[in-house]
């Protein structure tokens, strides 16, 4: 909790002056029933116009001045609350930025955009309420004992009596509901999880008519998360009415003996309606303490989530910056030397990969599903760390380069196209901040980009949607490819990005690689012979394993396995 208050310290003079002008607020409020007491005791009983007016216009003046407190304390506690949920947000933000893809795994991005989005907005409404409550309440407690015992000490003890029976109340309430409430936060991850499988997937859902088996995972989820939530809401709920119950009873004690206390000549009927006033005023207020005791029960379950996020740190780091000093990558020369990696919990994926890949060289990678071709080069620019032996690039450890020299230094082209909204040139130019429009141009020239962009009436300028949906499945991957090249990168990988481009196309960008990035390494995973076969080497995993390196020509005499691909892709092999 300390964590998330030091993102107040920033805005302390309006953290300050949220509470301070908030008093006036409450003094005024404070003032009134003893006006109202002197009104009634003295001016309507001795038939005092003139005393009723002048307190009257007392009473409207404070009224004023309590108002201009009340507008100046939401005012600056809105303030410092919006900032603190934005701060949070964006430390949030930079913090899975961060990350490695073994740290989103294990949070699962459902959970992180639920955490950014309601938990961050459930503090700022407690940051918010406690500015304008945590002082409030206290002093229209004290305030109101204060001046109801110095009216009448023994009617007030009475009204004193309840003040622990509410406490104890709402403490007992509060511990059993904390439980819930962080379940409800875990079962809504759950439900946005499946929103945004379904969302991400909603032309596998139609294609295969699985809209109701989608709707019962998507009830199942929302029924779940209602039955959590209004077992919560049920438990928390049960503080307001025992509260009120014991605030009218106490009303109904004081009025009671108030009364007695009149008839005897003891008080004067004002004074018993100020302190039925004040009385009034204490259990609102404890009320709303205990309003805020639930609304915090919600807000720990939050805290909790967003500082588990905070306080993680990545897999993935730089090294000392000693070490990183002159660090850069110059040829992109590839090596993997006695490489395991496995990930968490499971069996090794890569096992004993020893690969040199020379500078400006094609090399490519081929393997039945699951046999870690998309593993192996996550490796190279750090999305996750070998197990065991070494990556280096240039000789040089890839730990020991700072991440902005290595990712900067490599293009990747993954299996699905990610295309942002905003226009082409956008898209393309995303690869290169300060990248001309002539150098996107040529990066979509190589791509085999530029004359279907050209056939748009927008051309560059065309605004795609969302992951561009407004684009095919090639001409998405075509766009991704020349957003890696824009970056002219020492070492550039393919993990199979032309699948869905036809062959003349993929031929033509193979082409353009081979003519125009003759010092680029380059590594291709690809599900085509037709795409690699001219490759200077073919890498062939099994089950995480190096089983055969060599050019087509060797492949085809010395391993079986590339020969059952070419035969079922090509035909029969022509000797």
């Amino acid at each position: 909790m300390k964590r998330l208050f030091l993102y107040l310290k920033p805005y302390y003079k309006e953290v300050i002056f949220a509470p301070l002008l908030m008093i006036f607020e409450v003094v005024a409020e404070l003032i009134q029933p003893l006006l109202v007491a002197r009104i009634i005791d003295y001016g309507i009983s001795n038939g005092d116009i003139g005393f009723i007016v002048r307190t009257g216009l007392i009473m409207v003046g404070i009224v004023a001045i309590g108002a201009v407190g009340g507008i100046g304390s939401t005012a600056y506690a809105s303030i410092v609350s919006q900032n603190y949920g934005a701060d949070i947000r964006i430390d949030l933000f930079r913090k899975v930025q961060s990350f490695s893809f073994n740290n989103i795994d294990s949070f699962k991005s459902a959970s992180l955009i639920t955490r950014m989005t309601n938990d961050v907005v459930l503090l700022q409404n407690v940051v918010q309420a406690l500015l304008r409550v945590v002082l409030r309440a206290p002093i229209f407690i004290v305030g109101g004992l204060f001046i109801s015992f110095r009216i009448n000490a023994r009617l007030s003890f009475l009204m004193f009596l309840s003040l622990p029976i509410i406490g104890l109340v709402t403490f007992i309430v509060m511990r059993k509901a904390f439980p819930l409430f962080k379940k409800v936060q875990k079962r809504l991850d759950k439900v946005n999880g499946v929103i945004q499988e379904n969302l991400a997937g909603v032309k596998v859902v139609r294609a295969f008519m699985r809209m109701s088996h989608e709707n019962h995972r998507f009830d199942e989820a929302n029924d779940r998360l209602m039955d959590i939530s209004i077992k919560a809401t049920k438990l928390a709920a049960l503080v307001l009415p025992i509260m009120s119950f014991l605030a009218n009873l106490s009303v109904i004690v004081v009025v009671w003996f108030g009364g007695i206390q009149v008839n005897h000549g003891n008080m004067q009927v004002g004074e018993v309606l100020a302190i039925v006033n004040y009385m009034t005023q204490i259990l609102f207020s404890l009320m709303m303490i205990a309003f805020m005791l639930v609304f915090a029960s919600k807000a720990k379950a939050s805290v909790d989530r967003i500082n588990e996020v905070l306080i993680t740190e990545p897999d993935i780091r730089d090294m000392a910056v000693e070490v990183n000093k002159g660090n850069h990558i110059l040829n992109g020369k590839l090596s993997f030397k006695n490489v395991y990696f496995r990930y968490e919990n499971s069996k090794n994926v890569l096992s004993n990969i020893n690969l040199t890949i020379k500078p400006g060289e094609t090399i490519a990678i081929i393997g039945t599903t699951g046999a870690g071709k998309s593993t192996l080069i996550s490796l190279i620019p750090r999305f996750y760390d070998a197990t065991e032996g070494k990556v280096l690039i240039d000789d040089i450890d890839v730990k020991e380069i700072p991440l902005q020299d290595l990712r900067n230094s490599i293009s990747m082209v993954l299996q699905e196209p990610i295309l942002f909204s905003g226009t082409i040139r956008e898209n393309i130019g995303w690869g290169k901040d300060e990248a001309s429009d002539y150098d996107i141009i040529e990066a979509a020239k190589m791509a085999q980009a530029h004359d279907f962009i050209m056939g748009f009436p927008e051309g560059y300028d065309t605004v795609l949607g969302q992951r561009g949906v407004n684009l095919s499945g090639g001409q998405k991957q075509r766009i991704s490819i020349a957003r890696a090249l824009l970056r002219k990168p020492k070492v550039l990988i393919l993990d199979d990005s032309t699948s869905a481009v036809d062959l003349i196309t993929e031929a033509k960008i193979q082409r353009a690689l081979k003519n125009s990035l003759t010092t680029v390494t380059k590594i291709v995973i690809a599900q085509r012979i037709s795409s690699i076969i001219e490759a200077d080497k073919i890498v062939i995993l099994e089950e995480g394993k190096i089983s055969s390196i060599g050019h087509h020509e060797e492949l085809m005499k010395s391993s079986e396995v590339y020969r059952d691909i070419y035969k079922s892709q090509i035909g029969e092999v022509v000797d």
